[in-house]
């Protein structure tokens, strides 16, 4: 087991851990492994000074590993918020609910379609004639839920 065999070098193996995760971050992108190699560093520092059994250097690095963890993600989730200036830019059907447009095609049996910029969208709705203003309400899957405007 890796516990037993890190036993023997002490608070240095945390140290020596922590620099295999952080050169492995350069191979394997995604910011993960270097908060895991925070983790490692700040645990072989804290029990450079206090010396511990492995059990509770084991504890720490998990409680450390996840303080780095969620600080990142919460760091993150600051940086990347709702600062958008186009923050329905992955989201169009939803950015689509409440506005209204024109029907190119009437709604015959539930079923019409509508111009919106550049391209031609499925309906659903109540039947409407071909010229009618319609409002979006909803959407199932690729095809919007309309009523009259």
């Amino acid at each position: 087991m890796i516990v037993a065999t890190l036993a023997p070098w002490g608070a240095w193996s945390w140290i020596a851990i922590a620099a295999v995760l952080m050169a492995a971050e350069i191979l394997v992108p995604g910011y993960f492994l270097i908060w895991l190699g925070a983790a490692a560093a700040l645990t072989g520092i804290i029990f450079i000074i206090v010396p511990s059994p492995w059990q509770i250097q084991l504890l720490v690095f998990a409680v450390l590993s996840l303080l780095c963890l969620f600080g990142w993600v919460k760091v993150m989730k600051s940086i990347n918020g709702t600062t958008s200036d186009k923050p329905d830019l992955n989201r169009r059907l939803e950015a689509m609910i409440g506005k209204e447009f024109v029907l190119e095609e009437p709604i015959q049996a539930g079923r019409g379609r509508v111009r919106i910029a550049d391209s031609v969208w499925l309906v659903t709705g109540p039947d409407l004639a071909t010229g009618a203003r319609v409002r979006v309400t909803d959407f199932q899957g690729a095809v919007l839920v309309v009523e009259a405007a």
